[in-house]
C-alpha cells in the first residue's frame, strides 16, 4: 500500500516530536514542513536527521505544491483555528495537536466545518494511548459495579521557561485536558455542569493562575474532581495524574505509572471480603503520539471513526471552558450537550 503524503504544520518542540513520529511510521511519507520562521524548520530537519523534506514558511502555497494527503497541525492553539479550516476547506484531513481551537466558538464552527465538507478531522488526545490507562478504565468498568466518583490528582513544578509562563490560565488551558479527557474516557460519561477555581501560589513562577480545584458532575450521577498544580514541587505525581475511582462493590486507583489496583467485594455480595486485584498493562502495539497517528491513519484509510474525532473531542475542550467559566463568574456553569 502506498504511505501517505504529510504536511506538517508548525516547527516548536512538539513539531519536532510530531517529525519523528511521521517518519517512524511506514505507512507516511513526510513531503513538507511549514512554519512562519524558516530557520526553526531548518534546526527542527537538522536536530530530527530528516532528508528530502520540502520546506516553506506559506501553508496555502504549500497545500498547493506538495499535494499532501493529509495535515498535522501543531502550530500554537491560537492558529488551530486557521490552519484547521484552511485544510479543511481543500478537502484535506487534519490532525490537529490539542486544544481543537482557542475558544468554544471556533471549536464548533471547526467540527461543523468538517462535517459540511466531509473531511476528516481529529484530535490527537494521546493519552489515551496508554497501556496503564486502558488498564485502569477496564478494570473500573468490569469490577466496580458501577461507577459513583472519580479523582484525579495532578502536581507537577515543570519549569517551562516559555509562552505557558506567560499564559492566564497555563494548568487549565494548556494541562487539565488532558485530566478531563480521561475522565470522559474512563467512565463513557460527559460532563453536564462544573464548579471551579484557580489560584497562584506567592511562590508560582507563573504569571497566570497555576493550581486549580475542579468538580464535575457528569451523566449518569457521576462526579468527577480533580486537583492540580504546575508549581508544586516535590512529591510530584505522575504526568497522567494519580486516579481513584469508588463503585458499588468498591475502589480502583492508579497512580499513573505502575500497575492499576482494585479491591472489590468478591461476587459483589455485601459483607463478602475484599479481593485485591492488580491489572497488569493492555497490550498495546504503539503508545502515545505514535498510536494517535495509527487510528487516524486507519480512519483515513477504511472511513471508520478515530477514538479522537472532533466530534467527539469538542466534549473535552467545553469542559476546559466551562471551568474557566465558572472560576471567573464563581459559580457552578452548566455544560451543554
Amino acid at each position: 500500500m502506498k504511505p501517505l503524503r504529510a504536511l506538517l504544520v508548525g516547527a516548536g518542540g512538539m513539531g519536532r516530536t510530531w517529525a519523528s513520529a511521521l517518519t517512524g511510521n511506514p505507512d507516511v511519507c513526510l513531503v513538507g514542513w511549514v512554519d512562519l520562521v524558516t530557520e526553526r524548520v531548518l534546526e527542527g530537519i537538522e536536530a530530527v536527521g530528516l532528508t528530502d523534506v520540502a520546506v516553506d514558511d506559506d501553508l496555502d502555497v504549500a497545500l498547493g505544491k506538495w499535494l499532501p494527503d493529509f495535515v498535522v497541525d501543531v502550530a500554537p492553539p491560537e492558529a488551530h483555528h486557521e490552519v484547521t479550516r484552511r485544510c479543511l476547506a481543500r478537502g484535506v484531513p487534519v490532525l490537529g495537536e490539542k486544544p481543537i481551537a482557542s475558544s468554544l466558538d471556533e471549536a464548533r464552527d471547526l467540527v461543523e466545518f468538517s462535517r459540511r465538507t466531509e473531511t476528516l478531522f481529529v484530535v490527537s488526545q494521546n493519552r489515551r494511548y496508554n497501556p496503564g490507562l486502558v488498564a485502569f478504565r477496564r478494570l473500573v468498568l468490569s469490577r466496580l459495579g458501577g461507577i459513583g466518583a472519580l479523582s484525579a490528582d495532578f502536581y507537577s513544578g515543570y519549569h517551562f521557561e516559555g509562552f505557558r509562563e506567560e499564559m492566564a490560565s497555563p494548568l487549565l488551558l494548556d494541562m487539565a485536558v488532558h485530566t478531563f479527557d480521561a475522565a470522559r474516557y474512563i467512565t463513557g460519561a460527559d460532563a453536564r455542569s462544573v464548579y471551579c477555581t484557580e489560584f497562584n501560589p506567592p511562590w508560582s513562577w507563573y504569571r497566570g493562575a497555576a493550581s486549580a480545584t475542579v468538580d464535575f458532575e457528569l451523566s449518569a450521577g457521576i462526579r468527577f474532581s480533580y486537583r492540580g498544580s504546575w508549581c508544586a514541587e516535590g512529591l510530584e505525581t505522575s504526568p497522567d495524574a494519580e486516579w481513584r475511582a469508588i463503585g458499588a462493590f468498591g475502589s480502583a486507583k492508579w497512580d499513573g505509572s505502575s500497575n492499576p489496583v482494585a479491591e472489590v467485594r468478591t461476587g459483589g455480595a455485601k459483607g463478602a471480603a475484599l479481593e485485591r486485584i492488580e491489572a497488569a498493562p493492555a497490550p498495546m502495539p504503539e503508545e502515545g503520539i505514535a498510536a494517535s497517528l495509527v487510528d487516524f491513519l486507519r480512519a483515513l484509510r477504511t472511513g471508520e471513526p478515530a477514538m479522537n474525532d472532533c466530534k467527539d473531542n469538542i466534549k473535552s475542550f467545553a469542559m476546559v471552558m466551562a471551568a474557566l467559566a465558572s472560576s471567573a463568574s464563581g459559580e457552578r456553569v452548566a455544560i451543554g450537550p
